[in-house]
């Protein structure tokens, strides 16, 4: 079931990433679909180790609304930072204050766990260096760090990230 989820989740994602089917001819580009054919056969041989341990949570209609919901928030977020970054690097007097704090967090999945540290480390500005999963934190390092109180700290760079990500794999 497991490695049928996989497969399903690794060629669908080829498929929307590439394409293959041409709707002003109606054909389908059949070499793109075999290589999405076979890349999702072998994802789902390599990798099986590490996808969900529970597939069937990760068909729910919930989860799905949350992604589709977290996405755009995900978006503006990064776009954000993005600016505040691109002012950073063209200020004259370049108001950085770098530096490395410690987060918490309530997510307790690999899964959440996970898609919170890229979240973090795709948005400009800052960069997720480690995970501590016994005590639920991760090490940021923040290019303009606004505060170095944890509580604070997590206010303003996991709170944002971390409601809708716990809705999706908790």
């Amino acid at each position: 079931m497991r490695r049928l989820a996989l497969f399903v989740f690794s060629l669908s994602t080829w498929l929307l990433l590439v394409w293959p089917y041409q709707p002003a001819t109606g054909e389908w580009d059949l070499e793109s679909l075999y290589v999405g054919l076979f890349s999702a056969f072998l994802v789902s041989i390599l990798f099986i180790g590490i996808f969900t341990r529970t597939p069937k949570k990760f068909l729910e209609p919930k989860r799905w609304f949350w992604l589709m919901v977290y996405i755009p928030v995900f978006v503006f977020y990064m776009i954000r930072a993005n600016l505040q970054v691109v002012y950073l690097a063209l200020h004259p007097k370049m108001p950085i204050a770098p530096g490395i704090v410690k987060v918490r967090t309530s997510l307790k999945t690999d899964s959440g766990l996970t898609a919170l540290a890229n979240s973090i480390t795709l948005t400009p500005g800052t960069l997720t260096i480690d995970l501590d999963l016994e005590e639920g934190c991760l090490y940021v390092h923040w290019l303009k760090m606004s505060s170095a109180d944890e509580e604070e700290a997590t206010q303003m760079i996991v709170s944002r990230f971390e409601k809708y990500l716990s809705r999706i794999f908790e």
